[in-house]
């Protein structure tokens, strides 16, 4: 059982974990560093804990400690409770869902693991937003693909707003990050997954057509603004568009996704 702690000082160092969470690039480095990521929301905090991850401790309001009850009870991690101005004082930010959780990060599993009996995967390249990031882990989950693979230069699935916007889906969608960018979709090839690009490309087809008859599909996606890469375009093993009204030319890639995937679900 979690060992309730009141604390009623800002700067106490037990709360290190919490502290200036709006702050992106120090969020990045301080979680890196000590092998550790946020989870927030009470059902955030629970899916996290339910899916395996060890907690590091808890901070939450008084209100929130009998909610959260269950998942306090399977833990031994210190669960720091606090005032709701103070929990606002030490992260940044009104924590209007009552609850956090630190929880230690796990090591990456290779792509081999990640791909084992996987049928469609997600393949992201640069896309460096976290909240289309946690969408599109969201999108994934809900229409049925197995696992998502991410372009070394690609946000932090495990940031935060990744997470609260997913609503905890990287917890249970396997994922890894591509040891390496270059020959990453012929590699997909060569493992038997036809590569289907997103691009306005001249010679894409409309995705239904580019999806239909695929066993084995890895659905690509680029980064905000300019698209796929032109190497990954190329060597992509079709290119397909989603068909827009006139005067409209793209969605943004989290919107896409959940297009791209609807119509891949029913192939």
């Amino acid at each position: 059982m979690a060992v309730r702690i009141d604390i009623d000082s800002s700067d106490d160092p037990r709360l290190a974990d919490y502290r200036d969470l709006r702050d992106v690039q120090l969020r990045e480095s301080l979680e890196a560093e000590h092998g550790l990521f946020l989870a927030e929301g009470e059902k955030v905090v629970r899916r996290a804990v339910e899916g395996g991850y060890v907690p590091r401790s808890f901070l939450m309001a008084p209100r929130w400690l009998e909610g959260l009850g269950s998942v306090l009870d399977r833990s031994d991690a210190p669960v720091y409770v606090v005032s709701e101005a103070l929990a606002e004082e030490v992260t940044g930010f009104h924590v209007h869902r009552g609850a956090l959780a630190s929880l230690h990060r796990p090591a990456l599993p290779s792509v081999d693991e990640v791909l084992d009996g996987a049928r469609s995967v997600l393949v992201l390249e640069d896309v460096i937003d976290h909240t289309n990031v946690g969408a599109i882990f969201r999108s994934g989950a809900a229409l049925g693909f197995d696992a998502v693979l991410l372009s070394p230069r690609c946000a932090d699935p495990f940031y935060r707003r990744s997470i609260k916007v997913g609503m905890g889906a990287v917890f249970t969608m396997p994922w890894t990050r591509l040891p390496e960018w270059y020959g990453a979709l012929e590699n997909l090839s060569s493992r038997g997954f036809t590569t289907v690009a997103l691009t306005l490309a001249e010679d894409a087809q409309p995705v239904d057509t580019a999806v239909a008859g695929v066993d084995r599909l890895a659905l690509v996606l680029g980064s905000e603004g300019p698209g796929i890469s032109d190497r990954w375009q190329s060597t992509a093993d079709r290119r397909a568009i989603i068909p827009m009204s006139p005067g409209i030319d793209s969605l943004n890639v989290a919107a896409a996704t959940a297009v791209a995937c609807y119509v891949a679900r029913n192939r």
